[in-house]
């Protein structure tokens, strides 16, 4: 493999994504205009195919010899392996999409070692811009605004009970997973008079891309979330590491969890308290566990 320009890739790729948006907020999408996959709440539009088939065709033509994975195209077993690779979301948010909630986003990120290494996620409905290279930093850009240097605040975390949360329910609504989120969820919201954390906000955006980029700018304080897909958190996560924050294993107790772990927990940068938080937070999940990544 040849030496790779980390900050050309990101430019590229920031290219791509504004051009990807362009498809997306040219279609005309529907309740009607949408397949299941896993079951009602997880689905696919054919805008989704058509921009991870631009985005592939641009990726193929400029890095042909870096492998690619994206979320409609992916196959079952196939797994991101040490060489680069592009990681794709077409669209993050797609339930959002269909209902016309412009939380939306192209996602793409560059993966070496399974390591993040490049993010650029970029909302075309607010023109918004989030993209870093590793060792270049991250940067927000509104329009034709100036780009700002990430993290926006990095004030310290003083512990759950302030803490704004970004959960998502995801598409399990019965069973273990959808159990865990019930116990995880309500012992943050409960009042610690009544056993819970009593967490200042709990939010759910509908894309886990962009609500970690709001974790990188210090927007958000934490997000977990168990079942959601490399091509979910890729870019993001080198968009927050480069700002300062970090992601470790929505279950307790790993602190380096791979590019496909299926379980995140993602904390805002900070002057202090990141640790104390990331112990906190599994505290609350205690002996609970998801089905999602490794044993």
């Amino acid at each position: 493999m040849y030496p790779i320009d980390l900050c050309a890739v990101r430019d590229d790729l920031v290219e791509v994504a504004k051009n990807a948006g362009e498809i997306i907020t040219s279609a005309r999408p529907s309740l009607g205009n949408q397949h299941a996959k896993k079951n009602t709440t997880d689905v696919v539009t054919e805008t989704d195919r058509a921009v991870e088939a631009y985005v592939f065709k641009c990726l193929k033509d400029k890095y042909p010899a870096i492998a690619r994975v994206g979320e409609e195209s992916y196959e079952a077993g196939v797994e991101i392996s040490s060489e680069p690779s592009f990681v794709v979301d077409p669209i993050d948010g797609t339930s959002n999409f269909i209902h016309g909630l412009p939380v939306v986003c192209v996602s793409l990120g560059l993966v070496v070692d399974r390591k993040p290494v490049v993010g650029v996620v970029y909302n075309p409905f607010d023109n918004e811009l989030w993209a870093a290279a590793r060792g270049a930093g991250a940067y927000t850009q509104k329009g034709a605004g100036p780009s700002r240097q990430l993290p926006l605040s990095s004030k310290p975390l003083e512990g759950l009970q302030s803490a704004c949360v970004g959960i998502e329910w995801g598409s399990d609504r019965e069973g273990p997973n959808f159990e865990l989120n019930l116990d995880v969820f309500t012992k943050l919201a409960r009042t610690t008079a009544t056993g819970g954390r009593f967490v200042n906000s709990l939010r759910c955006m509908g894309s886990a891309a962009l609500t970690i980029c709001r974790i990188a700018a210090g927007q958000q304080d934490l997000f977990w979330e168990c079942g959601c897909w490399a091509w979910d958190v890729a870019a993001a996560w080198c968009i927050l590491n480069e700002a300062g924050g970090i992601i470790v294993d929505g279950h307790p107790g790993e602190w380096n969890p791979p590019i496909d772990n299926r379980r995140y927990l993602a904390v805002r940068p900070a002057t202090s308290g990141q640790n104390e938080i990331v112990e906190q937070f599994w505290s609350v999940i205690g002996d609970g566990r998801s089905t999602y990544g490794p044993p």
